[in-house]
Order: C-alpha cells, then sequence, then structure tokens
C-alpha cells in the first residue's frame, strides 16, 4: 500500500478524469516529455471541486506514466498496472491526498485465442480504415498493435461509449472478460463509424442529387423557353398551362390545385374522357385576373361630369357616388359600402352603373338575376357534374378581364328559392365585404377575392329582399322623373338616341318641346322614361319611313300632327273630379310606375249595417277600412247609428287594378266622416297616410311618387303625416311650388282643418 499526495489536477479533454504528477508544468508546457514520472489516474463524479468529498471519487484507477502531449492538447499516458484507491482526502484548497494498492487480474486469457481475435480486429480496422484518404497512413500503427487492449487505447479517441461502459472494462479483474468487452467495444464503434460514414454519404448523395436535379430543370427550363420562342405555334397545351399558372399570379390555394388538375391532366393523357373538363378548367383559371388592382385616384370635378353627361337630374344618386368615390380616394382601397339602388322601372338604375364604371375608369359587366332560383347560379356547380360552369359572379369577372370591374346585380329583387336552394342566401357571401376575399366558387374550388369589386344591386321594391341581404346594402331610391326633367331628358338624350338608331340627322327631324310635353302627359304613364323612349323611337321610325319612299322635306312635329306618329291612343290620367260630393274623397297611392291618385267612394244604402268593399282590395286596406269605420263611430257617436240602420258600401274605382298599401287610412277615415256629417271634401284635397284606432296618422313611403301623381291631376292641397314632413327635401321643387302642403299628427287635425267636426257640432 501507499499513500501519494495528489497537489495538482487537470481534466483530461475526453474523460472527465484526474491524474496526479509532481512535475505539472513540464507535462502541460513541453511535447513531447522526456522524464517519466509515475500518475494516478482516477474518476470522479460530476461535482465543482467546493462539493468534494471523500465518497466523490471512484473506487479503481491507473497507474501509469506520460509519454507526450501531442498537438491537439491530448495527454498521452501509458498504462502500468490498475489500483484500488481506498482512501481520499480533500483540503480547503482542493489538494488531493490518494491511499491506494495495487489490483491483480485474474490470469485467465487464452493467448492463442486472444492472438487470433486480435489479428480479426486488426483486420476489420484496415478494411474500415480503406473507405478513408487517410486509411493507408494508419496501417503501420495497426500492424503494431499487440493485443487488443493496445487496439482499444488507440480507438479510444474515436470510441463514443459513455465513461461508466469504460470504467466498467476498468473494473473487471478477469482478463478474457476484460479482452471481450474490448473486443466488443472495438467491433460496436466499428460498425458506428461506417453507419455514419454511409449516412454521410447518402446524405451527400441526396443533396448533389438535389443540386443536379435543380440544375438540369432550370437547363430544361432554359432550353424549353428557347423553343417556345423559336417555334411558338408547336408549344404544348401542357407547356401552356404551366407557363400560365407561373404567371397568372394566384393565391398559393389557387396554384396548387392548378397544378393538381394538370398533373392529372398529364396523367390521362389528351384522349382521356375527363381531359376537355380538365382542359376547361385550366383554361379557365388560368385566363382569370388574380392580380389585384392599385387604386387609382379619381378626380371628383370629371367624374362628376362623366356622371352628369349621361344621366339628367338625380342628384341625391350622383352626390352619393361622389361621396363613395372621395372615401376611396382617402383609403386608397377599390371599393366600400355596397349599394342598392331601389325605384321603378325606366328611372336610370343601370344605366348608371354604366357611368360609374366610366367615372371610376373600370370596366363595366351586368349579372342579371331576374328569376334566378338555383344557387348553383351564383356558387356555381361542383366538377362532379357533367357540364360543370361557374356561377353568375365568377363568369361575371372574367368576363370583364380584371379583378375590379363594376358589377351591377340587376333586379336583385326577382331572386327566388326552390328545393335548389336559395340564391339570395348565396348572395350573402358575395355583397359582405367582411367576406367576399375568400368567395370560393363551387366549380373553382379556391378561394378568390371580390373585395375589390365595385358591386351596384338594383330593385324595384325592397319588399321582396330577404333582410340579411338587404342588411348588407345601402339603399339608394330612385324617385320619378318630374316632367320638365323628362322633357329635358327626352331633348339631350332619347331623341338624340333615336335618331343615331335609324340614321337621321338632327336636320331631318324636329320635336317641339310642346309636343314633347304632349308625349310625357298624355301618352306615358311611368315614373321612368322607358315608355317616353319607345314614343321617340316610333316618331324616328315614322319619319324614316317617310325617307325612304323618297321624301326630301324635313320632318317637324308638333301638338297639331303628333297624333298622325303615334300608333296608339293617349292614355287617361286620374283626374280630381269636378264636383264636390260627400263620402268621396282623393287618396294618393304608389304604383310599380309611379304615383297615381285614389278616389275613395262611400254610400250608405238601406240595410241592417253590412260592410262591402270592392275595387280588388288588398288585406292591408281591408284592415285600413274596418280601423277607418270603428274610429269613425267614435269620432260621431250621435251619427253612429247611420252604421247600423243602413248598409255601408265602400268602393275604389278601376276595379280591374289590385290595390293595396298602409296609406289609405286617413283617406278612409275622412271619407266615412264626410258620408256620416254630410259635408263634402273639395276635390282638389288629397291626403296619404295609415291610421291606428286612437286616431294618430303614421307614415307612409313614396311620398315624392305620390305627390308627383297629385300635381298633375289637379290637386292643390294635400294631407301628409307630419313624420314625412323631412321627406319633403325629396321631392322635385317644381312639385312644392304648386301643392300646399300639410302636415297632420291626428285624424281629427285632418277633419277640423277641413271643417268636417265643425259641422257636425
Amino acid at each position: 500500500m501507499a499513500v501519494i499526495p495528489v497537489y495538482n489536477t487537470l481534466a483530461l479533454p475526453e474523460t472527465n478524469s484526474y491524474f496526479k504528477t509532481d512535475f505539472y508544468e513540464k507535462a502541460t508546457g513541453r511535447h513531447p516529455v522526456p522524464e517519466e514520472r509515475t500518475v494516478l489516474v482516477f474518476m470522479k463524479e460530476n461535482q465543482p471541486p467546493e462539493e468534494w468529498t471523500g465518497n466523490s471519487f471512484f473506487p479503481i484507477g491507473l497507474l501509469g506514466s506520460i509519454s507526450e502531449v501531442n498537438e491537439e492538447g491530448y495527454i498521452v499516458i501509458h498504462n502500468r498496472s490498475r489500483v484500488n484507491i481506498n482512501e481520499v482526502a480533500v483540503y480547503p484548497d482542493h489538494r488531493l491526498d490518494a491511499s491506494i494498492s495495487r489490483r491483480s487480474d485474474i490470469e485467465d486469457l487464452d493467448r492463442e485465442d486472444a492472438s487470433a481475435r486480435l489479428k480479426e480486429i486488426k483486420r476489420a480496422v484496415a478494411k474500415f480504415s480503406e473507405s478513408f484518404q487517410w486509411g493507408g497512413s494508419v496501417r503501420g500503427l495497426i500492424s503494431g498493435w499487440n493485443s487488443i487492449a493496445e487496439a482499444a487505447a488507440a480507438l479510444a479517441p474515436w470510441i463514443i461509449n459513455s465513461h461508466e461502459e469504460k470504467y466498467a472494462i476498468l473494473a473487471e479483474d478477469s482478463l478474457a472478460k476484460r479482452n471481450e468487452m474490448m473486443e466488443a467495444l472495438v467491433y460496436e464503434n466499428l460498425e458506428v463509424g461506417r453507419i455514419r460514414g454511409e449516412a454521410k454519404t447518402a446524405q451527400e448523395e441526396d443533396v448533389q442529387k438535389i443540386y443536379r436535379e435543380s440544375a438540369i430543370k432550370k437547363q430544361m427550363e432554359y432550353l424549353q423557353k428557347e423553343l417556345d420562342e423559336m417555334h411558338p405555334e408547336d408549344v404544348s397545351d401542357i407547356r401552356k398551362f404551366e407557363l400560365k399558372i407561373q404567371e397568372a399570379g394566384m393565391n398559393e390555394t389557387a396554384k396548387k390545385e392548378a397544378m393538381k388538375v394538370l398533373g392529372r391532366l398529364k396523367q390521362e393523357g389528351q384522349h382521356s374522357p375527363e381531359a376537355g373538363m380538365l382542359y376547361d378548367y385550366l383554361d379557365y383559371v388560368t385566363s382569370l385576373s388574380w392580380k389585384q388592382e392599385k387604386a387609382r385616384f379619381i378626380d371628383l370635378d370629371e367624374a362628376g361630369q362623366v356622371l352628369d353627361e349621361a344621366h339628367f337630374g338625380l342628384k341625391k344618386v350622383k352626390d352619393r357616388i361622389l361621396q363613395q368615390i372621395a372615401v376611396m380616394n382617402l383609403k386608397k382601397q377599390q371599393s366600400g359600402s355596397i349599394l342598392c339602388f331601389v325605384g321603378a322601372p325606366g328611372t336610370g338604375k343601370t344605366s348608371i352603373g354604366q357611368s360609374i364604371a366610366k367615372a371610376l375608369q373600370r370596366e363595366y359587366v351586368r349579372v342579371s338575376l331576374g328569376g334566378v332560383r338555383d344557387e348553383a347560379d351564383i356558387r356555381g356547380h361542383r366538377r362532379t357534374y357533367i357540364g360543370a360552369m361557374p356561377g353568375r359572379i365568377m363568369d361575371g369577372i372574367h368576363k370583364s378581364g380584371v379583378s375590379n370591374p363594376v358589377m351591377v346585380l340587376d333586379e336583385v329583387d326577382k331572386l327566388s328559392a326552390s328545393y335548389n336552394g336559395d340564391p339570395a342566401s348565396a348572395l350573402l357571401e358575395v355583397l359582405d365585404p367582411e367576406q367576399n376575399n375568400t368567395f370560393t366558387d363551387h366549380y373553382m374550388n379556391v378561394p378568390y377575392d371580390l373585395s375589390g369589386v365595385f358591386f351596384i344591386c338594383t330593385a324595384n321594391s325592397l319588399d321582396t329582399i330577404p333582410a340579411p341581404l338587404l342588411n348588407r346594402m345601402e339603399v339608394i331610391s330612385f324617385q320619378g322623373y318630374t316632367p320638365r326633367e323628362k322633357l329635358e331628358i327626352a331633348k339631350r338624350h332619347l331623341l338624340p338616341r333615336a335618331r343615331l338608331a335609324v340614321g337621321i340627322e338632327e336636320k331631318d327631324l324636329s320635336v317641339t318641346d310642346e309636343a314633347l310635353e304632349t308625349l310625357i302627359s298624355d301618352y306615358t304613364r311611368e315614373a321612368g322614361v322607358r315608355g317616353l323612349k319607345k314614343r321617340m323611337d316610333t316618331l324616328c321610325r315614322k319619319a324614316a319611313v317617310a325617307f325612304v319612299r323618297g321624301s326630301r322635306e324635313p320632318v317637324a312635329v308638333t301638338v297639331e300632327n303628333l297624333r298622325d306618329f303615334m300608333d296608339d291612343h293617349p292614355l287617361r290620367h286620374g283626374k280630381v273630379k269636378e264636383e264636390a260630393k260627400p263620402g268621396i274623397v282623393t287618396g294618393l297611392a304608389w304604383t310599380a310606375v309611379g304615383g297615381e291618385i285614389l278616389t275613395i267612394e262611400t254610400l250608405f244604402t238601406r240595410g241592417k249595417g253590412q260592410v262591402t268593399v270592392t275595387g280588388q282590395l288588398g288585406d292591408v286596406m281591408k284592415e285600413s277600412t274596418q280601423i277607418a269605420v270603428s274610429l269613425v263611430k267614435s269620432l260621431f257617436p250621435e251619427q253612429s247609428k247611420s252604421f247600423d240602420e243602413n248598409d255601408l258600401h265602400i268602393h275604389v274605382p278601376d276595379g280591374s287594378t289590385p290595390k293595396d298599401g298602409p296609406s289609405a287610412g286617413i283617406t278612409l277615415a275622412t271619407a266615412l266622416s264626410s258620408l256620416v256629417t254630410g259635408v263634402a271634401v273639395p276635390p282638389n284635397v288629397g291626403m296619404t297616410g295609415e291610421i291606428s284606432l286612437e286616431g294618430s296618422v303614421d307614415a307612409i313611403g313614396g311620398l315624392p311618387e305620390k305627390l308627383m301623381a297629385a300635381e298633375r291631376a289637379g290637386v292643390k292641397t294635400v294631407f301628409i303625416p307630419a313624420d314625412n314632413e323631412e321627406d319633403l327635401r325629396d321631392v322635385a321643387e317644381e312639385v312644392r311650388e304648386r301643392l300646399t302642403v300639410i302636415p297632420v299628427k291626428t285624424v281629427t287635425e285632418v277633419l277640423e282643418k277641413l271643417q268636417i267636426l265643425k259641422a257636425a257640432e
């Protein structure tokens, strides 16, 4: 047993071991070391010096001598013997004293067998080294190995086993077992090295293959491009689609789907039954405009001039369009609110969409929705069906050739639902700015951005538009044109276009203003100008016939000869009666072609209190009749017995025309009040408004059209609900100037102003 003072320690780079020497400076500063000194090498737990104790060190170590310190910083130690570390003392300055004793080996090694095993190890190591450039230089080193232990020691820097596994070999006393453990260690690490080398080689080959494939593809693309430029007529459809897909600017989802379909087309071949469908799909999606157009600045003055050139009047509508353009200029966005133009036919709802597109310097596309009842007309058909096609929205985008057209969805109020789905519900995604940036057509099956499209919807009425769809739109009402506006429209637009359509110059046909006014008042009954346009066409066709027959005299149309040019008789507009009679009152109504007067007639006949209503009245007007009867009974209790002793007949003339709407209540109540009191209401007094049982007058719609009808029919004074007083700003100034409009809140207020209540007292 020997006690060795360990006063200098150093962690070996690869083992976390410690060794002791009394010439530490020479061991670390010289290479090789000329003197030989005995060192003790042993292992410890993974602890900092401050935590060392006697139990921190492994119980078996090695005695050896340092032969050199190589250039990589490794210390080469020649092993002499194994020792038991019996006791270790640790001092505050981290010095160590160790008590050791030699550890004997069990001599059970078969030398001949060990020699044979050594030869196999040498052969395996030599074969392994052949795969490396330095393999030839290690043959001399391999031949100098005299034992398996020397082989393992020489390979130690490359052995990846843990310190615990290496220590287990050191702790084995049997030479035979220790040799087997070292032999297994060598073979195991050789196999690990071989696999690692193969993996590295395979990885390098894969990388090289990728580089090679990329280079070949680039070369092929370059050569193919040159061939395509030299012979553009010989470019295959597959190649054309490949180029289109790359250049289309699709989003990633669309590009992936297009490449998938193109792959199927390649695989199926041109003679496949599906080839035509695949070709049509690729041709469609690659011809769409996928790139979002940049928002351009629109000059408001120029835009306003464009709108004024094509349309006369419509000031409210034009102002709203200019507001939209101003917002788009400020936000630098393509679109904004979804506009819904509502009004009678012929008021310019659809045609102004073209003017808006011109003002915005965009493409124009119109999509007719009238009668559409299949959801697939909006969202498209899935490609699983034969004859599948995209929906009308994407078809309109495709026809426009851009991603930001002005799209007019015409007749949105005439959509209808069926067993094929509800197309109005399909429009919800199209017209919702929060959703339409990822609109997915069933035929395309990929999202398309509709946020840049300027959508405009048109409708004649809001009654049939579902509330969720209407909620997504901003409603702009198109009021009917006044006679003065119609005259200007006829002179500036309709007549010149009619002349141009038949090939007549301005000098060949003239129409006086008086003749135009007669056409407007006596030959048309509409809020718009569509019927007036037909009359202009008739005039020009008549003139064309005269010129073809040889006449060279210019044609002049006046009031006197106007009837000779017209194909039909003048229309009969409602006119107020000349004589006032009790029980008869002039009401005002809204129709699809504008406003009209509605005369209410009431009559008592001998009977038992039965009420008869005639004139094709709808449910709403029938309910208004019942309310009016009850209200008049409460207002005139002394005269109410007339309702019990007589039958009451209420009639609205022109029984062939259906009539309905919540605006005849005040007229019915006034007519019944006039009947029971015997006080006649002047025929030139008109009124409109709904009533309640408590006698209040409720607001109505369509006031501008109704007042225009009143002025045309000769009405001088009109009672309207007080809640509609704000709507007078929408009434043409020329109509307001010719009418005395009286806002009222209750039926009694109307009756007092008409002196009916006073007469009853």
